[in-house]
Formats: C-alpha cells, sequence, structure tokens
C-alpha cells in the first residue's frame, strides 16, 4: 500500500535552516509498531501520522513520535502536520482555524502573517526546580550555579526544565555535558537586536546530549513563563539554532483574550510515497 509522505522545514523562512518534519499523510491503519519503526528509520527528531480525528472538533488527529518515544505534544510536529494536512487538501470545519487533535488534546492553530501558529497548550508542570536537581543542571551545562538567573520546570508534554541566563551571549556559548533532563536555555538578546532572545534545548538520549534545531513546545513554555514574570512583553521573536548551522525564527504574540501563539515558517522540501 502506498502513503503520501512529505518532510517539511519549520521555523526557518529560508529551507534546509529549521527543523525537518516527516510527515505520513495517510497512516489509517498503522499499527503503533510500525509508527515507531518508521520514526526510528527516519531518525529526524520527529515523525508524525496523520489520522481521521475521533473528536467532533477536530479537523485531523496527529500522533507524533521521536526515534525512541511517542510524544503527546510537540510544536514544530504540530505546526509542519498542519501545514502537511492543508496542503493535502485538508479543509478546516471553521473558516480561519485548524483545530489538531493529539494526545495532549485539541490545539487551535491559524495562518497568521508569519506563518502558522499554535495556541500554547496550558503547562502540566511549572514552579520552582530543586535545588539539587539544579545544580546538577548547571554541571551539565558547564556553568555555575550562580550563573543560573531563574529556572523553573516548563512541562506541556515534553517535560523541559526551563533556564534563564543573563544574555544571549552566555546561551551561545554554551558547550554541554550529559544533561539529566530536557533542558531549554534562554537569554535575552541586546535591546534592539532583530531577535529578543536566543532559546537552546538540549535532552539526553542514548547516553548522550543532543541538542534540538529549534523547539516548538519549549518556546511555547518560556513564552508563558516570561510574559508571566515581565521578562518579555509580545509580540516577539526567539532565535534558535545559531550554534548548529539553523536559523529558526519563532514569533510568539498574544491576542485579546490573553492566548499565547507560537508561529513560523514552514516549507516543503520532500514529497513522495511510503511503501508498505
Amino acid at each position: 500500500m502506498s502513503r503520501r509522505f512529505t518532510q517539511v522545514d519549520v521555523f526557518a523562512a529560508t529551507p534546509y535552516l529549521g527543523n525537518a518534519l516527516a510527515v505520513v499523510i495517510d497512516a489509517d491503519g498503522l499499527s503503533t509498531e510500525e509508527m515507531q519503526r518508521f520514526a526510528r528509520w527516519t531518525n529526524l527528531s520527529e515523525t508524525t501520522f496523520l489520522l481521521p480525528p475521533t473528536s467532533g472538533e477536530a479537523d485531523y488527529r496527529v500522533r507524533i513520535f521521536t526515534p525512541d518515544r511517542e510524544l503527546p505534544f510537540a510544536g514544530h510536529p504540530t505546526l509542519g502536520s498542519c501545514h502537511a494536512w492543508l496542503e493535502a487538501g485538508g479543509v478546516p470545519r471553521k473558516e480561519g482555524e485548524v483545530v489538531q487533535e493529539c494526545e495532549a488534546g485539541l490545539v487551535p492553530l491559524r495562518v497568521t502573517g508569519d506563518g502558522l501558529a499554535f495556541e500554547a497548550p496550558p503547562l502540566i508542570r511549572s514552579g520552582p526546580v530543586d535545588e539539587e536537581l539544579l545544580g546538577r543542571v548547571a554541571g551539565a551545562l558547564g556553568i555555575e550555579r550562580a550563573d543560573i538567573v531563574a529556572a523553573e520546570w516548563a512541562a506541556n508534554g515534553p517535560h523541559w526544565i526551563g533556564v534563564l541566563l543573563a544574555d544571549a551571549e552566555q546561551v551561545l556559548a554554551l558547550r554541554p555535558g550529559t544533561v539529566p533532563e530536557d533542558i531549554g536555555v534562554v537569554g535575552p538578546h541586546p535591546e534592539g537586536s532583530e531577535c529578543a532572545f536566543e532559546v537552546r534545548a538540549f535532552f539526553p538520549q542514548n547516553g548522550a546530549t543532543v541538542e534540538d534545531p529549534v523547539t516548538g513546545s519549549l518556546n511555547a513554555a518560556l513564552a508563558q513563563w516570561l510574559l508571566r514574570t515581565g521578562r518579555a512583553s509580545a509580540p516577539y521573536v526567539a532565535s534558535q539554532g545559531t550554534v548548529i548551522g539553523r536559523r529558526g525564527r519563532v514569533h510568539v504574540s498574544t491576542d485579546a483574550e490573553g492566548r499565547i501563539w507560537v508561529g513560523g515558517a514552514v516549507t516543503t522540501c520532500v514529497t513522495g510515497t511510503l511503501n508498505r
């Protein structure tokens, strides 16, 4: 059986400088084991599978896999999957809004001047990080505990520890060892810069530390933290992926109801069929 397949680049206006995502568009009938095996084979940070929705409010359902596990929610797979669904002929139930169903629930998306944007889902864990763990985080990042300006849990599917440093230069200088948890680091750029913040995402995988090129879930969680504490004002743009040769741009905005939207450009890079 042939299934439509596409590979897209998310969070970069120039193709191949964002975060790649593989999308299987006609995934109905694939087992969990088959999805996981294919995600392991693509070896991208995430691979998604589009399915008919089970909720009457959703336009489509998505399952999101890393090479070794399934995620309830992730940001760049949400934007990339929506782009692929629309490009494949998907028609939203409600004009101007797409509703994605995933394990974490329903996620609204909309088209903006900066590309697709998703509504930041509620945090499932927030609050202070235990000092002992924070000491290990600092050690893994190769910095002193005193270099961490603030830190909080910022979990919205992935369980990120958000770490704020004094400035973007310190964020860019990080050369981490093996991290104990998923860690998102953020620091402000100087006033008047193209981007307000520099963001980096590190997570442990098979005994090593992996840096994610551009991370929607992390930026959504960081936005909730930074806006709530007055450390940021919307709209703003965050840069991510600089150290590993990417040029990710994440656009954060709020609406009249106070909802936070996280968006960016999505470009189709590969189309074809998956043979099973």
